[in-house]
């Protein structure tokens, strides 16, 4: 890591101020929305399968709609089409108020609306992530992506708390609060102002439905850091078996659940601080693989806990090596891709990045109907260490690079970026 360096007065900047809390609003309204819709499915249904299922549902619609994701961020005002997917996240968890306000609360209701949220997130996700580089300057953009990363992270570690205690108070509450949040994100969203304008949009055609996919598979590092991550998350993603391990291993309740929840965002937050005080920029590819590398470590030391205790400091582990690798990607994806083609980029990356998560929890929860929720945790982990094995030979460009702009001979280069 590079010595300490003068800390840069983002938190002057009005707008990059909103559009923080945008980040930690959403970040919080999704992880309350995740413990509740976990622990009411677990408790309607106490099969890790159906656990599984809410992945899975999740998962559909970022792989279904990536075109239009991606085309929607690229054409239209990103700020507008963040406000609208946030209103589906809204409207989508007041249903599940409504109906476990009325008593109407069924398996089959909570995995259609974690489908509705599944789509919002779809086209929030490309639209929110793509809009930082039009409202900070360049040469803050690494520091910025981290700071976004620690303030969405802080969120996290308070969803999950905030959410195993809104779900023992009220669990109608605990989605009458997800919409609130959602709305009140939205609305901020569209009083943020541009630094730079979007640039000029491309025609609609197949072409540039496609650029996304394209774009990536000439930019070798991209692709490399897009699929270490997707196989990695996929193979030791346990977060869908918490409910699991708080109620029938630790023998705890929902706090003991949301406590859970929140430690690997207690982990990343420590690691955010950390990158936003001393970002890494040498040696970025080891470091990357370093961090993935971790987060299996961690997945095996979550399997072999004793204690509640010892299970909340691996998780720590998970999360502090799950925002360096995701500080590190995004900002690779950030600076190779001009910002005409930022969201379909970010579509495709949350395609594969993104869903991982949902897909992740889908196959923990197979993993875990057929094998045992221990020996499945223990099998994630040995394989996400066996992905960081396999993937140094393979994407050797990723494994070598040493800082985060692109090659000036890297295909694809446009002039400008080379030259910056």
């Amino acid at each position: 890591m590079d010595q300490p360096s003068a800390p840069m007065p983002l938190l002057r900047h009005r707008d990059f101020v909103r559009f923080l809390y945008v980040r930690v609003a959403a970040s919080i309204a999704l992880q309350v929305q995740v413990v509740a819709v976990g622990w009411q499915m677990y408790e309607l249904t106490r099969s890790p399968f159906d656990l599984g299922l809410v992945g899975l549902v999740q998962f559909v619609p970022a792989v279904g709609l990536f075109l239009a994701t991606g085309h929607a961020a690229d054409r239209y005002d990103r700020r507008f089409v963040t406000w609208i997917a946030q209103l589906i996240e809204a409207a989508t968890v007041a249903v599940l108020a409504l109906a476990t306000a009325t008593g109407r609360l069924t398996p089959g209701l909570l995995l259609a609306m974690a489908f509705g949220v599944g789509c919002g997130r779809a086209f929030e996700q490309p639209s929110l992530q793509s809009v930082l580089p039009n409202i900070v300057p360049a040469r803050l953009l690494p520091r910025a992506i981290a700071a976004a990363t620690s303030a969405s992270q802080t969120a996290i570690v308070a969803g999950p708390a905030l959410g195993g205690i809104l779900i023992a108070l009220s669990p109608t509450l605990v989605f009458a609060a997800c919409a609130a949040l959602w709305l009140s994100a939205g609305f901020v969203m569209l009083g943020i102002a541009l630094e730079r304008p979007a640039a000029v949009r491309q025609p609609v055609d197949l072409k540039t439905l496609l650029g996304g996919l394209a774009f990536i598979g000439r930019r070798k590092v991209v692709l490399g850091a897009i699929l270490l991550d997707l196989f990695a998350v996929l193979l030791g993603n346990a977060t869908a078996l918490l409910p699991i391990f708080a109620r029938d291993v630790f023998n705890s309740g929902p706090l003991s659940f949301g406590v859970l929840r929140a430690a690997p965002a207690a982990g990343a937050v420590v690691a955010a601080l950390a990158l936003t005080r001393w970002p890494i920029s040498r040696r970025v590819g080891r470091a990357m693989f370093t961090a993935v590398a971790t987060f299996g470590v961690g997945t095996i030391l979550l399997a072999l806990s004793p204690s509640l205790g010892f299970a909340m400091a691996a998780l720590g582990v998970v999360g502090a090596a799950d925002t360096v690798s995701v500080v590190i990607r995004q900002t690779l994806v950030q600076l190779h891709t001009p910002d005409q083609m930022r969201g379909r980029v970010y579509a495709v990356n949350a395609m594969f990045t993104g869903t991982a998560n949902q897909l992740g929890d889908f196959r923990a929860g197979t993993a875990a109907a057929l094998f045992g929720t221990i020996p499945s945790v223990l099998i994630g982990g040995c394989c996400t260490i066996a992905v960081v094995l396999v993937s140094t030979g393979i994407f050797r460009g990723l494994y070598r690079a040493d800082g985060y702009r692109p090659a000036t001979n890297e295909p694809g280069t446009p002039p400008a970026e080379a030259a910056s």
